[in-house]
C-alpha cells in the first residue's frame, strides 16, 4: 500500500513524502518532493535498489520476512531449485518418450501413438484417484513427508520415460508406471503444499504467499524450459551425455530435498 503524507507546509516550502508498505508492516520511505519555489524530487536510496524492491514484490509475499516463517527462505530456495532441475529433466525424458512412441518415424502412426498416449494419461488419472481415496485423510498428519515422496515419485516417473525407449516390447507397461507415480506426485505435492503455506503464514496471509509461490514457480519453469530444451539439442543422439545429466541433476534433486526438509 502506498500513502503520500504531508510532512511539512510553510509560505516557503512544500515537503511531502512517499511511503512503501503496508500498514501491518513496517514502511519505508521511496520518495521526498520539494516545491521551493521549483519542484524537486529526491529518491530514498538508489534507482536498482528501488526497482529490485519492486520486482522483489511479484515474488515475496508483502511484508516479507515478518510476514513468513524463519524457515520460508531456505524451502522456497531449495524447492525453486528443485523444479528448475525437474523441468530440465522433463525436457529429457519428454524426448525420450517421443522417441520411444515414434515421433519422426515413417513407419509410426498417428492413431498407434495417440492410442499409446491416451493410455498413458488414463492410467495416471486413474492411479491419482485411488491414491487420494487409500491416503487422502493421511495427508495432513505429516506434510513434509508426503511432499518428499511426491518428489520421490516423480523422479521415478522420469526415470520411467527415460528408459521407455530401451524396452520396445514393454513399452506400454514403463510409460504407464511412469504415469502411475506421477500421478501420486501430482495428489500429495497440492494437498500438501496447502499444509505448508498454512505454517509458512505468520500474518493471515496464505493466499499471498500461495500466489506468490506461484510467480516463482512460472519463473522456474520458463527457465527450466529453457535450459531444458538446450540441453536436448546438446545431447541429442547421445545417450551417455542423457544419462549422466539426468542422473547428475537427479542426485542434485535429492540433495536439495534433504535440505529443504531438514
Amino acid at each position: 500500500m502506498e500513502g503520500i503524507s504531508e510532512v511539512a507546509k510553510s509560505k516557503q516550502q512544500l515537503i511531502i513524502e512517499e511511503w512503501n508498505g503496508s500498514s501491518s508492516t513496517k514502511l519505508f520511505k521511496t520518495a521526498t518532493i520539494f516545491a521551493s519555489p521549483s519542484l524537486s524530487i529526491h529518491r530514498s536510496g538508489s534507482r536498482f535498489n528501488h526497482v529490485w524492491r519492486r520486482v522483489l514484490q511479484a515474488f515475496v509475499p508483502e511484508g516479507f520476512p515478518g510476514s513468513v516463517t524463519p524457515d520460508y527462505v531456505p524451502f522456497q530456495v531449495w524447492d525453486s531449485l528443485q523444479g528448475l532441475s525437474t523441468y530440465i529433466r522433463t525436457m529429457l525424458s519428454t524426448q525420450a518418450l517421443l522417441s520411444a512412441i515414434g515421433v519422426g518415424e515413417k513407419s509410426a502412426t498417428v492413431i498407434g501413438a495417440t492410442f499409446q498416449w491416451f493410455l498413458r494419461d488414463l492410467t495416471g488419472m486413474l492411479g491419482g484417484v485411488l491414491f487420494t481415496f487409500y491416503q487422502g485423510s493421511n495427508l495432513d498428519s505429516n506434510a513434509k513427508m508426503w511432499r518428499l515422496v511426491a518428489d520421490l515419485m516423480n523422479d521415478l516417473g522420469m526415470l520411467m520415460d527415460l528408459l521407455s525407449p530401451l524396452f520396445p516390447s514393454a513399452f506400454a507397461f514403463v510409460v504407464c508406471l511412469g504415469s502411475l507415480s506421477r500421478s501420486f506426485t501430482g495428489v500429495a505435492s497440492g494437498a500438501t503444499r496447502a499444509a505448508l503455506t498454512q505454517h509458512f503464514a505468520l500474518q493471515n496471509n496464505a493466499a499471498d504467499i500461495s500466489a506468490k509461490e506461484g510467480s516463482q514457480e512460472t519463473m522456474a519453469t520458463m527457465i527450466g524450459m529453457a535450459l531444458g530444451m538446450l540441453l536436448a539439442r546438446i545431447t541429442i543422439g547421445n545417450p551417455f551425455a542423457i544419462w549422466f545429466s539426468f542422473l547428475f541433476l537427479t542426485m542434485f534433486h535429492m540433495y536439495g530435498l534433504s535440505d529443504a526438509f531438514h
